[in-house]
């Protein structure tokens, strides 16, 4: 028997690209597009309907989410009862989604299954009755919740920050407000569902164990009903906010304060893109990052600061989010501009750049275990125009990029920042 070593590590392997699932493509008879990435050894699958229908294309607060979110509660042939236990009963999953850009119907069936499981799907998608029992429930529920997350200073600095970076004229840049709930309506609902639920505005990407039979169900499912609508045309270029630079709103009794710095970023079709993600991972994008050991570990500010990058199809931004102790907020926002400008005075060292480099190549690695995985990897580029090259030259990025390179990206984008907090200062 062979005796592990536990003395000596496993050896060290340079990575220098990595191997993608690519995806198949497939044309059902009325034109749907199919993207199948086949993989892994388990007999199961999950399906992805992706519809351009996130909050970017409403034409007013809360529409976007509650389709998406009523479309499982009750169909043309099903109650929201009879959804929920036909799926279960198969062991299969089936969430919905929306982010600023898109809504995902996500199913996760076995294959010997799956057929059964696609009969709830097809009524979701093409059937779902909005009944104005089921409206008036989640209306009323969103309304509470939404009064709750209201008393949040981290909700309400999240909400004030978009508008504040992006304006009111940006789809992105709007937020919900009390008034919405009141103008939101059934018909809005159904309106929306007709408009942007039709398959000339859906893609399907399946991942798992895709075999010829899955392909089959979804033609016979979803390859015989033809949608075709008219979507409308909004205005893509990005508008800059006249929103002042700095949002202090006072919570009396708060006992933390939340801390937003963000601006409009570059997204993912941008040269600099790459290197401003290694920037960001620096400055607060993993748990030994320079604001987590500085304000987290050195000051005991706070239980967590992180700083992120997000990639938008209009555009991007970049935020630094934190709750701190209300009675720390001024010297919490100073550590924050202190990191931010040794970024744009002093080179980082190679020691630390090497940790990043590191960091950053397993976390590329783990984002590609399994063909789940994969496919949210393909998802994430496939609808910017682009194709898995953009991981491999994003890890060429990160194992070239110089201190130089990251003091100069510092003090072009690190600057201009807008600052909202909420709480005390």
């Amino acid at each position: 028997m062979n005796v592990l070593d536990r003395q000596t590590p496993p050896q060290y392997k340079d990575i220098n690209r990595v191997d993608f699932i690519n995806p198949e493509n497939h044309i059902l008879s009325n034109g749907l597009k199919i993207n199948a990435l086949s993989g892994g050894s388990q007999d199961i699958v999950k399906i992805d309907f992706i519809f351009n229908a996130g909050t970017w294309h409403q034409p007013s607060p809360l529409i976007a989410s509650t389709t998406n979110n009523l479309m499982k509660e009750g169909t043309k042939n099903f109650s929201s009862f009879e959804i929920i236990d036909g799926i279960d009963q198969y062991g299969a999953f089936l969430q919905t989604s929306v982010d600023f850009d898109s809504a995902n119907i996500t199913l996760y069936s076995l294959n010997k299954h799956l057929e059964k499981v696609l009969v709830y799907v097809q009524d979701i998608i093409f059937n779902p009755t909005f009944e104005q029992k089921e409206f008036d429930i989640y209306k009323n529920n969103s309304l509470e919740k939404f009064k709750v997350s209201m008393e949040k200073v981290s909700y309400v600095a999240r909400k004030e920050s978009m508008r504040q970076v992006f304006g009111t004229d940006n789809p992105y840049g709007v937020g919900a407000e009390l008034v919405d709930f009141m103008n939101l309506s059934r018909e809005k609902v159904i309106a929306f569902h007709q408009q942007f639920y039709s398959l000339n505005n859906c893609e399907v990407i399946i991942s798992g164990k895709v075999t010829n039979e899955c392909i089959s169900l979804l033609e016979k499912y979803f390859g015989e009903k033809t949608s075709k609508t008219i979507l409308p045309e909004k205005e893509t270029t990005n508008t800059l906010s006249n929103e002042p630079d700095k949002i202090y709103i006072e919570k009396k009794n708060a006992l933390q304060s939340a801390i937003r710095i963000s601006k409009q970023f570059p997204n993912k079709l941008h040269q600099d893109y790459f290197g401003l993600q290694i920037l960001n991972t620096i400055l607060g994008g993993y748990f030994g990052s320079r604001l987590m050991k500085n304000i987290r570990e050195d000051k005991g500010y706070t239980y967590g600061i992180s700083s992120g990058i997000l990639s938008l199809q209009h555009g991007g931004f970049f935020y630094i989010s934190t709750e701190v102790g209300s009675d720390v907020t001024k010297n919490a926002l100073a550590e924050i501009y202190k990191e931010i400008q040794l970024l744009q005075t002093k080179k980082i060292s190679n020691e630390e750049l090497d940790l990043v480099r590191n960091y950053l190549m397993g976390k590329i690695l783990k984002s590609c275990d399994g063909p789940f995985n994969m496919a949210e990897m393909f998802e994430n580029v496939y609808f910017y125009g682009l194709d898995y090259d953009f991981y491999n030259r994003y890890i060429h990025k990160i194992k070239t990029i110089t201190p130089e390179d990251l003091m100069s990206l510092a003090n072009k984008y690190l600057v201009d920042l807008k600052e909202t907090v909420i709480g005390k200062l």
